[in-house]
């Protein structure tokens, strides 16, 4: 019920009047049956653009801390998406990655759209990223098509660390569904789900025209802080009194 007054009454029609989102391909979502739809994730903005232009209701895959945030705002955070039907996902471990398929795939077994980032993570540079194989396991083991979604202006409009979004165009571009029958019984090949998720990140790539990394943002945003932490230390060596 809360899902449907948010996009409905509070925060759909904000959303629509202060980024008046250009949609393209809309009539590539199905209208009914179970289907993935992934995405690009440049954006906290993006959990609340793509379901307030879906005609259904999508439910997405959140990490787990969204609803574990301390605080007053970590409070309301939680109470958010837990009202609009998210899931909690643990990302740190193989066995909680498998703990997320399951829910996924319980999303789908209902003839539900699920939203994925096959990413992982949000995109710290704009650039989009290597996908995860699990989107391509729960494809595969439910035996649905994926639709692949790209968000273009959500970075722009709020990037990272950026609380409050600024005005800035932006387009969600539905692509056409992707069929992956002709590796049904294949999702415990890793070739097959390697295949399957370029597939996808390709697809999304199309769409967006984003400059494409062959590494996995979590990995790559941990180098770059990396990076920019020994640089920290070096000035701070260098500003050193020295003997």
């Amino acid at each position: 019920m809360f899902y449907y007054l948010l996009k409905y009454v509070l925060l759909g029609p904000l959303l629509r009047l202060v980024f008046r989102p250009r949609i393209e391909g809309l009539e590539h979502v199905p209208s009914s049956g179970a289907a993935i739809v992934a995405g690009n994730h440049l954006s906290f903005s993006d959990h609340f653009l793509m379901p307030a232009v879906l005609k259904r209701r999508i439910t997405f895959l959140a990490k787990a801390e969204y609803f574990t945030g301390p605080g007053i705002k970590g409070r309301l955070t939680a109470f958010f998406f837990h009202s609009a039907g998210q899931i909690p996902v643990d990302r740190s471990g193989k066995e909680a990655g498998q703990a997320a398929i399951r829910e996924g795939l319980g999303v789908l077994s209902k003839g539900e759209l699920l939203g994925i980032y096959p990413e992982g993570t949000r995109s710290h540079d704009g650039r989009l990223y290597k996908g995860k194989v699990g989107v391509a396991v729960m494809a595969l083991k439910a035996g649905v098509p994926v639709i692949p979604c790209a968000m273009i202006g959500t970075f722009e409009a709020q990037p990272p660390g950026k609380v409050v979004p600024r005005i800035h165009p932006v387009r969600i571009r539905f692509g056409e569904p992707l069929d992956f029958s002709r590796y049904a019984g294949m999702e415990n090949e890793k070739a097959v789900l390697r295949a399957v998720t370029d597939e996808i990140m390709y697809a999304i790539l199309a769409l967006s025209g984003q400059e494409y990394v062959d590494k996995y943002a979590a990995v790559a945003k941990a180098e770059e802080t990396g990076r920019k932490g020994t640089a920290e230390e070096k000035r701070r060596f260098r500003r050193a009194p020295q003997g």
